[in-house]
């Protein structure tokens, strides 16, 4: 018989439930579609084909090379993470507490699209995806921010928006 996991006190929340505070209500990482794992091995290939004239060796590393920076290229432009936790939002390197934060707006693909180029407005913060249609534009309250809203490109708005409207009424 294996021992059992030990139970929190009642009415405290378990450790990881997202009654938690420091268990996230929201958690996305905005990697890059399949596609570009294609053009990763495209761009591996060329770079051996490259240095296919110079023998088998420099072959296997221009293969080799390329490829793994292809890849590095491509998985951290893929690393950036949204999350809603422990009372903060987390988007790439910014920190905002949700009490800072005002309305959230889902935006759809054409509203998106509007906020990425005419309506932008420079101080804000905004972590774009290309391959991510979708986005959420989220309204700084804080009078001592300069940024007027965060807008950040995610494949679930809804649900940021629900984690972000959580934490608030939580909070």
């Amino acid at each position: 018989m294996q021992p059992s996991a030990p139970t929190p006190p009642s009415g405290a929340p378990a450790p990881g439930s997202p009654a938690s505070p420091a268990a996230p209500r929201f958690d996305e990482r905005l990697a890059v579609p399949g596609s570009w794992w294609v053009i990763v091995c495209l761009l591996a290939l060329s770079g051996g084909l490259i240095t296919f004239p110079l023998g088998t060796v420099p072959l296997l590393g221009g293969l080799i090379v390329v490829g793994v920076a292809a890849g590095v290229a491509a998985s951290s432009y893929g690393s950036a993470r949204i999350r809603v936790v422990a009372g903060s939002l987390v988007a790439g390197e910014a920190r905002v507490p949700v009490s800072a934060l005002g309305t959230v707006e889902v935006l759809d693909e054409e509203e998106a699209r509007a906020w990425r180029t005419h309506k932008a407005d420079p101080r804000a913060f905004m972590l774009m995806r290309s391959y991510v249609p979708r986005a959420v534009r989220i309204v700084v309250t804080d009078p001592a921010d300069p940024t007027p809203y965060l807008y950040l490109s995610t494949r679930d708005p809804e649900g940021l928006a629900a984690a972000v409207e959580a934490v608030r009424e939580a909070g």
